[in-house]
């Protein structure tokens, strides 16, 4: 188990991408020893002659020491050994490459910062140019995780939107989801602490999904196929200290979620889940569709008009109680609970398309098979009486055999499941 320690919000920035394979570069030796040198009282070619920058700076301290004549310069040329040997560790330190590093073939590559999605130190999550911010209006709950989402395409390269309004992203498109809780959640971006990274990268039509895990210090997440745990200390929006066991998922468990029609692909980037401003790191503030137009990665189309953005679930501005509410389900519940999802034998698809179906949607629906999961209840949504209701239930239920979702979550989302129960206490009560 790994307890993390709170660190500093990113700041972000931009420089140039492309798309080799991952290195890492190093400022050239002989260019600092010559910079450093530049005003030495003798040559440093004699002396500097082993072809490692440690044994060459080993032999130039021995020099200095033993050789240097006459004795009393000996202390200056051993300070100015010292300060050589600072000056050829910085040198050698290995540094971000200025293109973003994604190669196909090569992937996954064992650390996040291979990648370079990220400028300057990896935990601010500063993104690289052509790493594009986003998120969605509605997010989907994780242990109540904050999330911090880019999206990476090749240049020259553009998503499509089809008749549904899924966005179709080309090969080699990267979507990178960060996980991290802040200290405070009362002052969300003073300090946070990192936890995992998934990567969903697309090769040759499929995607693939990829987890890296942070270290204790914030400082690289490397490759993570077995899933694993790690403690989480936060203090919430009441001042409450809060705990938890946070689940990594190992990368058979990522399909689980991931799942439509047999096979794995995005849940979150649809045009009624994006349709709707954002603040960017330049401080701009867009449309995300037309951000994505802009630059270069969306085709061209009036999406923003076509398919209406989905309410915030959080945000009684934005909708009635009951479209809010369908929101929250289709997020957090709709990815299983539709026909192409791996949870369509139940017959009850939580999303909004089947919002003028009520049967389908759970209203007054005896469970396909019965046992522990219903909790004695007789239909999924009892109207007018949460309590009787099978969804409010195992929403509510902390035994892994009857939450919902039954992965993805350790603890139930306190609000989400209060909007849930506000909604089926205001529908009009009575079944057939």
């Amino acid at each position: 188990m790994i307890v993390r320690r709170h660190k500093a919000s990113p700041q972000p920035s931009r420089i140039e991408f492309g798309t080799s394979a991952p290195r890492e570069r190093e400022l050239s030796t002989e260019s600092c020893i010559k910079a450093t040198s530049t005003h030495s009282p003798f040559s440093l070619s004699r002396v500097l002659k082993f072809k490692s920058m440690k044994s060459r700076i080993l032999n130039f301290t021995l020099f200095a020491t033993l050789y240097i004549q006459p004795p009393m310069l000996r202390p200056f040329y051993l300070l100015f050994a010292l300060a050589l040997t600072f000056v050829g560790l910085q040198c050698q330190s290995p540094q971000t490459s200025a293109t973003v590093q994604f190669d196909a073939e090569q992937a996954p590559y064992p650390r996040l910062s291979d990648y370079a999605f990220f400028t300057g130190k990896l935990k601010d999550l500063a993104p690289n140019t052509g790493v594009v911010p986003y998120a969605p209006i509605t997010p989907l709950f994780s242990d109540y995780a904050h999330k911090a989402r880019y999206v990476w395409m090749p240049e020259g390269q553009r998503a499509r939107v089809d008749e549904e309004g899924w966005i179709e992203f080309p090969d080699n498109t990267v979507l990178i989801k960060n996980f991290y809780y802040p200290a405070d959640f009362r002052r969300p971006g003073e300090e946070w602490d990192m936890v995992e990274t998934r990567l969903l990268a697309k090769r040759q039509g499929k995607w693939e999904a990829f987890t890296y895990v942070w270290n204790a210090d914030d400082t690289e997440a490397e490759l993570n196929v077995v899933g694993g745990f790690a403690e989480v200390n936060w203090t919430d929006e009441a001042g409450r200290a809060r705990s938890l066991e946070y689940a990594i998922p190992n990368k058979n468990q990522c399909k689980s979620c991931h799942n439509r029609r047999q096979e794995i692909l995005p849940i979150g980037p649809r045009v009624r889940h994006l349709n709707r401003d954002f603040a960017y790191p330049d401080g701009s503030t867009a449309n995300q569709l037309a951000k994505w137009q802009e630059a270069g990665i969306l085709a061209a189309g009036d999406w923003a008009a076509r398919f209406a953005p989905l309410p915030d679930w959080d945000d009684p501005q934005s909708g009635t109680v009951e479209e809010r509410a369908l929101a929250y389900l289709e997020v957090n519940c709709g990815h299983c609970h539709h026909p192409e999802g791996p949870a369509h034998t139940t017959g009850m698809y939580l999303t909004t398309d089947f919002r003028q179906e009520r049967g389908k949607l759970g209203f007054c629906k005896a469970p396909v098979a019965a046992g522990k999961g219903s909790g004695g209840r007789l239909f999924g949504i009892a109207p007018g009486q949460p309590d009787s209701s099978i969804l409010a239930y195992r929403m509510e239920a902390n035994d892994p055999g009857v939450m919902m979702p039954e992965i993805g979550r350790a603890i139930p989302h306190e609000e989400g499941i209060a909007l849930i129960r506000t909604w089926i206490a205001g529908l009009p009560e009575g079944c057939p």
